[in-house]
């Protein structure tokens, strides 16, 4: 697990092969490790998973195409517009763990 800065002060833990070090998995400083976002790339098919959206596009390469009829936002986005119903639903059911860590890891936010 490395930590790794962010814009928001707040960092993140990104999970990297001991071996080749790319980064595998993540935990976001907001839930911790109550959620992971895995990166699609090291999956054994990685095309059988489309991306659902693109964010922090703002520091893209130029000549990095992005497809066309996928979200994309320069920095990140808001959920409550982007996710589908049954994912709202899932996040609703893990935000009192959520809240929980929050408050166990940083103090009253």
């Amino acid at each position: 697990m490395v930590h790794t800065p962010t814009q928001s002060g707040k960092g993140q833990r990104i999970a990297r092969c001991s071996h080749c070090k790319i980064a595998v998995w993540s935990h976001y400083a907001g839930s911790g490790p109550l959620t992971k976002f895995v990166r699609v790339g090291t999956l054994d098919i990685p095309d059988a998973l489309a991306p659902d959206v693109h964010i922090f596009t703002s520091s893209k390469q130029p000549w990095v195409m992005l497809p066309t009829g996928t979200p994309a936002f320069a920095e990140y986005y808001d959920r409550n517009e982007v996710w589908s119903k049954e994912s709202l639903a899932r996040f609703e059911q893990l935000r009192p763990l959520i809240e929980s860590y929050r408050v166990g890891a940083h103090g009253a936010v």
